[in-house]
């Protein structure tokens, strides 16, 4: 069986080698949808990354609630799809209130994002975050200040803290403590600017960066007294306590929402999403490519294989004659037709992180690189090469011997 299956290695290498042309087409399609599903799940996974080593840099405490229930597919969190994808939210100010009383959570805090007119000397941006939120969120996201202080309840109401290249933005200058904005026509006094932080994919959903952060209060008055709790972040007395906290704040919402599990209470891995509308955007595109290459490439496939057959129809006679099974010529062209999709496959890989590597030029993380990409790759391409190989391989074993024979070759 083994020097059979040499045998077979042999005669594919043989087979490849006199059309290299016409095999390097073959191999083309399936090499551009390994790469294209390559590149994705790398670059897939460059962004859970970046959140899981985020979440695990405050100590691997934090949980995170997000309206919806956990059956429902986990939406973006990039802040520029944050406030569109939770226009409806059920999380309420008294859920804050109920979760701050909770044994085993430390505390909470609410992010309500808004968009409007952020301007002083300058305008800002107009995807420049205005952040509702509460002083606890500068402990739980662990946001440190450049100069200035954070929020303060006892301070008025209308202060505001400004990501580091926001007050360059709007000011001109990276210290602008004592300055006066406008966001959405009403003044705020800068009474803290952050550190850079330059992590604009984060479980937060927020580019704090560019963001203005006022009380909650004041977020309130500015969206006419409707509140819209896109998220809370809570912070669990330890790592040892994440379970019970993670169980205790399941129950206290539900409590306070009579029941209802419209909600999703999030830990650890659960936290990280590809996150980036701009890496959704890539995605779709190259899945788009991925799926239409892979399909011609295994069209490819199937056509060179049956080619392929009506030229070797000799052999295949000879080998029947000489006493080969019909599952022994199935086998030789299905090995011949793996060969074909596992070497793309592999060219594929390669080419997928090379593009994967180029895309992150433009972004802030790296694509990951593991196994499990590696075995995907490699799956990918052997299902194709046995799906898109079988027919021909059927066909060559179903040739009648004395017909083949009398071909001429």
């Amino acid at each position: 069986m083994r020097i059979l299956l040499m045998n077979h290695i042999q005669n594919a290498k043989q087979s490849l080698q006199s059309s290299r042309t016409r095999s390097f087409l073959t191999m083309l399609g399936v090499t551009i949808g390994v790469a294209s599903i390559t590149a994705i799940l790398a670059l897939s996974g460059g962004t859970n990354k970046i959140i899981s080593d985020q979440i695990n840099s405050l100590g691997g405490n934090i949980i995170i609630v997000r309206p919806g229930a956990d059956d429902k597919p986990a939406p973006s969190v990039t802040q520029a799809q944050l406030h569109d994808t939770y226009a409806t939210s059920t999380l309420t100010e008294n859920d804050i209130t109920q979760l701050n009383k909770t044994s085993g959570i430390k505390s909470a805090s609410p992010i309500m994002v808004l968009t409007g007119t952020i301007k002083a000397d300058s305008k800002a941006p107009v995807d420049s975050p205005i952040v509702v939120s509460t002083p606890e969120l500068a402990d739980i996201s662990n946001l440190k200040l450049h100069v200035g202080q954070f929020l303060d309840e006892t301070l008025d109401q209308n202060t505001v803290v400004v990501g580091k290249q926001l007050s360059i933005n709007i000011f001109g200058t990276e210290s602008s403590i004592g300055r006066t904005m406008t966001i959405r026509g009403k003044p705020f006094v800068v009474i803290g600017v952050l550190k850079q932080l330059n992590n604009p994919i984060n479980y937060n959903s927020v580019d704090f960066d560019n963001a203005a952060i006022i009380n909650f209060a004041a977020g309130k008055k500015l969206n006419n007294d409707v509140t819209q709790i896109q998220q809370i972040n809570i912070k669990a007395n330890s790592i040892d306590n994440l379970d019970k906290a993670v169980t205790a704040a399941d129950k206290t919402l539900t409590d306070s929402h009579n029941g209802e599990k419209d909600f999703s209470v999030l830990s650890g891995d659960k936290i990280s999403q590809p996150t980036s509308h701009f890496f959704f955007t890539v995605a779709g595109v190259m899945t788009a490519i991925a799926t239409i290459s892979l399909v011609v490439g295994g069209i490819g496939i199937m056509n060179i294989m049956l080619v392929t057959v009506a030229e070797r129809t000799r052999e295949i006679g000879i080998r029947k004659a000489l006493g080969a099974s019909n599952i022994d010529i199935s086998w030789q062209f299905i090995i011949e037709s793996l060969a074909i999709s596992i070497i793309g496959g592999i060219f594929g890989y390669i080419g997928g992180y090379i593009l994967a590597f180029s895309v992150s030029g433009l972004l802030t993380f790296d694509p990951v690189i593991n196994w499990q990409i590696a075995a995907a790759a490699l799956l990918i391409s052997i299902a194709m090469g046995i799906l898109f190989g079988l027919y021909p391989a059927i066909r060559a074993a179903r040739k009648d011997p004395i017909e083949s024979l009398n071909r001429h070759s």
